[in-house]
């Protein structure tokens, strides 16, 4: 069965409606796509209770640069840890990863005050943490839109990267590491919103 295909325009709405069929709480939402997709955007609009899957990247010293976005480098065990206290406590402390230093800094609490839990992030939708989502969402946008998305974060200084070194990383890392899964990620997708 294929997943549901909607407008960035008519996901907020779609996914509140989708929700209201599930009678869990507090609801948790996976959201993948590749960088650049609109993942943290959507996110924002449907929940303040986020949990970015870039808080459980590696060290980016310890890892070869073509293997720094794949799942298996990332502490996704302890993100799974990390959802189920935050379900079930109502808090937990997670990672807070730096892209600046491109390692992990310490810690942050993290405390349920919203009706869903999203977690975000290009491997979002890895199998580890598929049994625990209500829904699993896949962002859509081409390479175009998304480049021009990252390259305008690069431009603000948001990241301290630079755009020259952002796109490298884009076209040699960040893009490669998705779409070697996208294949698997739309599998599992109950939705996809198209975000151009």
């Amino acid at each position: 069965m294929h997943p549901l295909r909607i407008t960035m325009q008519q996901a907020p709405g779609t996914i509140r409606r989708l929700l209201l069929e599930r009678n869990r709480h507090p609801h948790i939402i996976g959201i993948s796509g590749p960088v650049g997709s609109g993942k943290t955007t959507l996110a924002t609009q449907l929940s303040g209770c986020i949990i970015p899957t870039d808080a459980y990247l590696p060290d980016y010293d310890n890892v070869p640069l073509t293997e720094r976005d794949n799942p298996e480098h990332a502490d996704l065990a302890r993100l799974v840890d990390d959802i189920r206290s935050l379900r079930d406590t109502g808090q937990a402390s997670i990672p807070v990863w730096s892209f600046h230093s491109h390692r992990r800094e310490g810690l942050r609490k993290v405390v349920l005050n919203h009706q869903t839990i999203v977690v975000e992030g290009i491997h979002a939708l890895d199998e580890r943490l598929v049994p625990m989502l209500d829904l699993a969402i896949l962002m859509d946008a081409s390479a175009q839109a998304r480049w021009a998305r990252w390259e305008a974060i690069e431009s603000a200084g948001e990241r301290g990267w630079g755009v020259e070194r952002a796109r490298d990383y884009f076209m040699q890392v960040a893009d490669p590491a998705y779409m070697a899964r996208h294949a698997t990620y739309l599998s599992r997708a109950t939705l996809v919103v198209v975000n151009e």
